[in-house]
């Protein structure tokens, strides 16, 4: 009787540490004679099972938060690194009220001043960082300043030429960041020491010697192919530059800014880059009365 209440204890013992987290075996000791009866002890030993999968899971999440972070933080890295402006109210403005030869319809810019001005605004708001490439910067810097110079136009009308404005390129209307910009600043102090003459074509005076003003904004995607075009235009442009292969007169822009033109070489050789006619290099060179009458 006692051995069938001992072998019903252990079945019931077995049976309730199987529905626990540990597992539970149960082993006879050596058998110890009492009165004749064979008395089984059971002797519970416990053996911890590590919860594998539990900590593989903890591991396995801690992995992919690492690698989801480290992915945001690639993505915000390269999202600041290419952080461009959408120059694209700029650019609307331009088609609607710039013809292809670069003359302004300076009324049509005032009827929409309120979208001009807030295209700058929007400029003041989104400063370019150091991470911008030189092309993001070079797209920026002269919308800006082409944008600024419409807006300059328009604060003085009416006006003959931009030269009728006192002090046209030191006037400080623009904030951009944390302060007043004016076009000297951003031409001399910014554009110029980016050291790609090209900037000469793409910056527009408001007057008819300038280079034409583009109808379309620069972009840092073309910005390259644009200033090539303006280059090759003006240069090309007999209204602006006279250039035969023994004679040339160009524009004074290649004299006040000689210095811009001449750093792979003489003027010339920059000419030739661009001009469909070979100039010799022994050409002298002649400059022309800057005409700065309203481009309009």
């Amino acid at each position: 009787m006692q051995k069938a209440i001992l072998l019903i204890a252990t079945a019931l013992l077995i049976a309730s540490c199987g529905t626990s987290k540990k597992k539970v075996e149960t082993r006879p000791v050596a058998e110890t004679p009492d009165d004749g009866i064979t008395n089984v002890i059971p002797m519970e030993v416990t053996i911890d099972i590590p919860e594998v999968e539990e900590e593989n899971t903890v591991e396995m999440e801690t992995e992919v938060d690492d690698e989801m972070e480290s992915e945001t933080e690639e993505m915000e890295t390269s999202t600041e690194a290419s952080k461009s402006v959408d120059h694209t109210p700029w650019n609307s403005l331009l088609k609607q009220n710039v013809t292809a030869v670069g003359n302004v319809n300076y009324e049509g810019f005032r009827k929409n001043r309120s979208l001009l001005l807030a295209y700058i605004d929007m400029l003041g708001k989104n400063l370019p960082s150091d991470s911008w490439t030189k092309e993001e910067k070079l797209a920026y810097w002269m919308n800006a300043y082409n944008a600024m110079t419409v807006d300059l136009i328009l604060r003085n009308q009416p006006l003959k030429s931009i030269k009728d404005i006192k002090d046209p390129w030191e006037q400080r209307y623009w904030k951009l960041g944390a302060k007043y910009y004016n076009l000297d600043e951003i031409e001399h102090q910014i554009l110029r020491k980016m050291e790609d003459p090209r900037i000469h074509f793409g910056i527009n005076c408001a007057s008819f010697s300038c280079p034409p003003l583009l109808n379309i904004a620069f972009t840092s995607e073309k910005v390259n192919d644009q200033l090539d075009f303006l280059a090759r235009r003006f240069i090309n442009d007999p209204t602006r530059n006279t250039i035969t292969a023994d004679s040339v007169e160009i524009s004074k822009i290649f004299d006040w800014f000689s210095k811009d033109f001449k750093q792979n070489g003489s003027v010339i050789d920059y000419l030739n880059t661009y001009s469909e006619t070979k100039i010799n290099n022994n050409t002298r060179i002649r400059y022309k009365d800057y005409d700065w009458i309203l481009n309009k």
